[in-house]
């Protein structure tokens, strides 16, 4: 035989296969984008509903058992795309307790146009400062253009002595409480 008789050299062969481990690298090149928008999706879903923005505000002992309400920041961490701030103020909140043991939290911002509400000197109501709404020391709405009560949120102590509240905020001028989500 010469050396110049064509042989078999397998090109058709070769080129399927670098064509399929193109397809299999590209396929696993795109199975973590899909799998990270899943794990983004379904998020919500993970996440405990019971326990979902309860935070601890204060301790029992710190909180009279006079009826007064008292005002409390509302730390909690967030969470942005990639980064954790950790006890960041979220917003704040009144809380009372009654001699009995019965716990009011209430949101401080005014259901009419967001403005932070005081308790009025004396203590005998809230008073919001931006349009005159008063509310008495329950968060039951008095006089003035808010739309509604002010927000009550969900209390509870656990462990004995810490003070725990679902803490929400919720659109302002609207006649029913709407979460902001």
């Amino acid at each position: 035989m010469s050396d110049e008789t064509p042989k078999k050299d397998g090109a058709p062969r070769r080129s399927f296969l670098a064509a399929m481990g193109a397809v299999v690298a590209g396929g696993l090149a795109g199975v973590a984008p899909v799998l990270a928008g899943v794990a983004t999706l379904l998020d919500p879903l993970r996440r405990s509903r019971d326990d979902q923005n309860m935070v601890m505000v204060t301790k029992l002992p710190v909180l009279p058992a006079d009826g007064l309400p008292r005002k409390f920041t509302v730390t909690a961490d967030r969470v942005d795309a990639w980064t954790t701030y950790q006890n960041t103020p979220v917003g704040a909140v009144y809380l009372s307790r009654t001699e009995e043991g019965q716990l009011n939290a209430l949101n401080v911002v005014c259901p009419h146009a967001g403005c932070f509400v005081n308790l009025a000197p004396g203590a005998t109501h809230f008073a919001c400062p931006c349009h005159r709404s008063r509310f008495d020391l329950d968060g039951t709405r008095v006089e003035g253009p808010s739309p509604r009560d002010l927000d009550a949120l969900d209390a509870e102590v656990r462990n004995e002595d810490e003070v725990w509240v679902r803490f929400q905020n919720f659109q302002p001028g609207q006649e029913h409480k709407v979460p902001i989500v």
